[in-house]
């Protein structure tokens, strides 16, 4: 069965309807026919819910939060193997802390990353990236 891994961006733009929210909705649909797994590092929840914030407000992020957790995505736990493997991510690749747990998570379980933040182009190498449309 594929798998999925999804990172911030893809999440923040299929709640907030930006670019790139249409191909997350499919990917979403087939989790829900059980066609595929979806994944999200609970530290990438976590950036979610700081910049919605940040940006909008904690009732926003509250709502955001009552949102995702709807959706048919495994939440995937901060264990200290993957606290491990981020670190080593970001020890030797230009990746932010919390897209270095996307790209250790799309490691462990075979997943391709779905995003639209070039940093993403520095760890192709390492991990299967499927390219999101970003804002003009």
């Amino acid at each position: 069965m594929p798998v999925y891994m999804l990172d911030s961006f893809a999440l923040l733009a299929y709640l907030d309807g930006e670019s790139g929210m249409e191909r997350v909705k499919t990917i979403l649909e087939e989790a829900t026919k059980d066609q595929i797994r979806v994944m999200l590092p609970v530290i990438n929840l976590g950036e979610i819910l700081y910049i919605t914030e940040r940006e909008i407000s904690l009732v926003q992020a509250q709502a955001a939060l009552a949102a995702i957790e709807q959706l048919p995505i495994e939440i995937l736990p901060a264990t200290r193997e993957a606290v491990l493997a981020a670190a080593h991510i970001k020890a030797n690749h230009h990746v932010a802390y919390a897209d270095a747990f996307v790209v250790a998570a799309a490691q462990e379980f075979r997943a391709t990353v779905l995003t639209g933040d070039p940093e993403f182009q520095n760890v192709e190498k390492l991990v299967s990236v499927e390219w999101l449309d970003r804002k003009a």
